[in-house]
C-alpha cells in the first residue's frame, strides 16, 4: 500500500517506520527542512529502542522515505496519516492548529479518494473539524473529491513504541465509512495475525477511547500515590499493600506502583485536555482533576524528603541524582519529575550532579551551561563528593548497585530512593538512611 504519513515526532516516525517495515511504501512530510535532511541521512532525532534500526532498513529499501513537499506526500497516499503535535494551551485544551493545517494541505492538493486518519491524539469531535477545513478547501477550488476521515488514535509507551505498534493490544478504527474501515483493515492485516484485533466503532467513541485510557492510567499511579502517603503516615508498606492489592485479578499490577509522580508527553497532556473538554460541555470532570493535583503535588515529594533530611538547610548541599528522563528506555524529559525537583533545589541554593543514560543531551538543551548543574557520564561519576543520592527514573542498571561504592562516594550514606528501588532492611542493615515512598513511618499519625 502506498501511505503518507504527515509529521515524523514520535508518533510519526514510529507509525511510517513501522508501517514500511511490513511491505508498504511510505512517504513522510515535515516542514523541518533540517530535520528531513537528517532524518534522509540515517540520524534519528528521538532514542526509541529498536527504531534507528528499521527507519535505516527501510529507507535503505527505498519503502521509507522523508520529504518537505506536501504535494508530493498527498499525491502519493491513499491512506493520509495525520501525525503532528498536539500542544498543550495555557488553558489546558489540546491545540490543533497544526491538524487543521495538514487537514487544509490535504484538501489543496487531492485529486483522488482518500481516507484521512487522525493519528495525533486530539479532542472529541476533531475529525469533524478536519472534516470541515478539508471540504472548506474543496469547495473554493470548485473540486468534487470524495474522502473520509478516520480515527486511529495510538497507543504507544515510549520506550516500547517499535514492539507496541508491531504487536499492538488493539487497533481502535473509528469511522462509519465500510471503504475506509476496508483500507485500514488491509493495511493493519499484518500486524493482528495471530487474532483479529481491530476494533471498528463510531468516530467520536474512537477519539474518547484515546483519552479514556491514558486518564485511566493516569488515575491508577495517581491513586497508588495517594495511598503510598497514607501508608508512610501509618506506618505501613506500600510494597506489601501493592502486592495485596494486585494479586486481586479485577486490579491486577500494572500501573499501580507508586513513585514521585508521572510525566512525559501524553499523561499530563491528555489529562488537562479531558478536563478542558468536559468543561466545553458544561460538566465538570473532578475526578480527573484530583489526579492532575495529586501528581502535581506528588512530583514535590522528594524535595520535601530532601529538605526534612536537612533541616531545610540546602544551601551548598550537593545532590547527586540518578534518572532524568520521566521514564526508562528513552531520553524524554517533558514534565518530568526531576525537572521539578531540579528547579527545587537550585531555587533553595543546592547543587546537582546528575546522570541519565538518554538524557544528557536534551538536559544540557534544556537547562544550557549552569554552575549548579553537573552532567556526568556515569552513574559513578555523580556520587562523587554528592551529600546523598536521589532516584528519580528506574533505570535498569540503577537497581542493583554497589552500595559500597555509594557510600564511599558520597560524603554520608543517604538515599532518596524516589521509585522504591531498595529494600529498605537491607539499606538499614548497611546503615544508610533511606527515604523511600510509602514504605515506613516517616511523619506522626
Amino acid at each position: 500500500m502506498r501511505i503518507t504519513v504527515h509529521g515524523t515526532g514520535y508518533v510519526g516516525l514510529v507509525t511510517g517506520a513501522c508501517i514500511a517495515q511490513a511491505g508498504n511504501h511510505v512517504i513522510c512530510v515535515d516542514i523541518d527542512e533540517a530535520k528531513v535532511a537528517a532524518l534522509n541521512a540515517g540520524e534519528i532525532p528521538i532514542y526509541e529502542p529498536g527504531l534507528a534500526e528499521i527507519v535505516r532498513r527501510n529507507h535503505a529499501a527505498g519503502r521509507l522515505n522523508f520529504t518537505t513537499g506536501v504535494a508530493e506526500g498527498v499525491r502519493h497516499g491513499e491512506l493520509q496519516f495525520i501525525a503532528v503535535g498536539t500542544p498543550k494551551n495555557e488553558d489546558g485544551s489540546a491545540d490543533l492548529r497544526h491538524v487543521l493545517t495538514v487537514a487544509e494541505s490535504i484538501g489543496q492538493y487531492m485529486t483522488d479518494y482518500k481516507v484521512i486518519v487522525d493519528k495525533s491524539t486530539v479532542p472529541v469531535g476533531t475529525a469533524d473539524r478536519v472534516h470541515e477545513a478539508i471540504a472548506g478547501v474543496l469547495a473554493k477550488r470548485k473540486a468534487t473529491v470524495g474522502f473520509d476521515v478516520v480515527s486511529n488514535p495510538e497507543f504507544l509507551k515510549e520506550g516500547a513504541a517499535v514492539a507496541d505498534f508491531m504487536k499492538p493490544d488493539r487497533i481502535i478504527v473509528g469511522t462509519d465509512s465500510e471503504r475506509a474501515a476496508e483500507l485500514l483493515r488491509q493495511l493493519y492485516e499484518p500486524f493482528s495475525r495471530s487474532h483479529d484485533k481491530l476494533i471498528v466503532m463510531d468516530v467520536r467513541s474512537a477519539e474518547l477511547t484515546k483519552y479514556a485510557a491514558n486518564v485511566m492510567l493516569a488515575t491508577k499511579i495517581s491513586l497508588m500515590n495517594e495511598l503510598a502517603n497514607i501508608a508512610e503516615r501509618y506506618g505501613a508498606d506500600i510494597e506489601q499493600v501493592r502486592i495485596g492489592i494486585g494479586s486481586d485479578p479485577r486490579i491486577g499490577y500494572s500501573f499501580i506502583y507508586p513513585g514521585c509522580g508521572y510525566g512525559g508527553s501524553c499523561f499530563p497532556k491528555d489529562v488537562h485536555a479531558l478536563i478542558r473538554s468536559a468543561e466545553e460541555i458544561g460538566y465538570e470532570a473532578e475526578l480527573v482533576r484530583a489526579v492532575d493535583s495529586v501528581n502535581n503535588r506528588q512530583k514535590h515529594t522528594l524535595f520535601q524528603k530532601i529538605s526534612a533530611h536537612f533541616g531545610g538547610k540546602l544551601k551548598g548541599r550537593t545532590l547527586a541524582l540518578w534518572g532524568l528522563a520521566f521514564k526508562p528506555n528513552t531520553d524524554d524529559m517533558r514534565e518530568a519529575p526531576s525537572r521539578v525537583l531540579m528547579e527545587a533545589l537550585w531555587a533553595a541554593g543546592a547543587r546537582v550532579r546528575a546522570y541519565d543514560p538518554q538524557s544528557m543531551a536534551e538536559t544540557g538543551r534544556l537547562y544550557g551551561t549552569r554552575p549548579d548543574l553537573t552532567l556526568c557520564e556515569s552513574a559513578g561519576e555523580a556520587l562523587k563528593g554528592a551529600d546523598a543520592l536521589v532516584i528519580v527514573t528506574e533505570w535498569q542498571e540503577f537497581r542493583s548497585p554497589d552500595f559500597e561504592q555509594i557510600r564511599a562516594a558520597l560524603t554520608a550514606p543517604v538515599i532518596f530512593d524516589g521509585r522504591n528501588l531498595y529494600d529498605p532492611k537491607l539499606l538499614a542493615k548497611q546503615g544508610f538512611a533511606h527515604y523511600a515512598i510509602g514504605r515506613g513511618k516517616s511523619l506522626p499519625v
